[in-house]
């Protein structure tokens, strides 16, 4: 299994992967990653702490080059300036300016997406209900804990309803109970036609995606639905079929 594929061959892919290698300086970080996502599916990106997740979902995002290979998403070639509005992307670090309330933050991203007028009121009051930071609106972001910065920089990704949504370790620090109603929400959003790619270590939370990428020293060891995964490698639980995969890639 080398690349995440359509459910079948007629099948659109929104974000395509093609041969990828990414080095800094003399340093490979990423080793000819192909995969592609179907439209409108949830994508696990699953591996530890330095393992290359985040450079391959900058890499998609336009936010990093490739040093060779390719990116498409929704049809064009990336990096392309005019497909930003159409990603949201949540990153590791919280993008936020503390001394401003979350209300400001929110407005000030809004308004890099043209949202304006009623229709910024609306989506701010919805995104902050999701993350169930409403009663917190005006408060500065400096008082904010580290969970709920979190909570904020997810909302602020959902607020121009994006048709590719890249979300990078979404809910370290989120309890469970909120982490279920955020899940609840990816699942809205991918049956309303948008594309998730989500990092992870959380292995209960890879469970839930359509398609899962395991990613270990740079290199894509393995790819497919959970249950393809772990019958592949005869695995109970997808963190066996992991140390399966690691194991065999040193």
């Amino acid at each position: 299994m080398q690349e995440v594929i359509a459910k079948d061959a007629e099948s659109p892919l929104c974000i395509s992967v093609e041969h990828v290698n990414r080095f800094f300086g003399k340093k490979q970080v990423l080793f000819d990653i192909r995969l592609g996502v179907p439209y409108s599916q949830i994508l696990g990106l699953l591996g530890p702490s330095g393992s290359g997740k985040t450079t391959l979902v900058k890499v998609i995002a336009g936010i990093d080059t490739a040093t060779s290979g390719n990116v498409w998403l929704l049809g064009e070639k990336m990096p392309k300036l005019l497909l930003m509005n159409k990603i949201g992307y949540m990153a590791q670090s919280d993008a936020l300016y503390g001394e401003l309330t979350a209300e400001e933050n929110l407005r000030f991203f809004a308004s890099m997406y043209n949202l304006r007028g009623a229709k910024q009121k609306q989506r701010i009051a919805e995104v902050m209900s999701l993350v169930n930071l409403s009663e917190h609106l005006k408060k500065q972001v400096k008082q904010y804990s580290g969970g709920m910065k979190r909570r904020l920089s997810l909302a602020i990704s959902l607020l121009h309803e994006p048709q590719v949504l890249i979300l990078d370790e979404p809910t370290v620090g989120i309890d469970p109970v909120l982490r279920k109603s955020i899940w609840n929400e990816l699942y809205k959003l991918r049956d309303n036609g948008t594309t998730i790619i989500i990092t992870t270590h959380v292995m209960d939370e890879v469970e839930k995606c359509d398609y899962l990428g395991m990613i270990h020293d740079g290199k894509l060891i393995a790819s497919g639905t959970p249950n393809e995964i772990k019958n592949a490698t005869s695995s109970n639980t997808i963190e066996e079929a992991f140390l399966y995969y690691g194991g065999a890639s040193k």
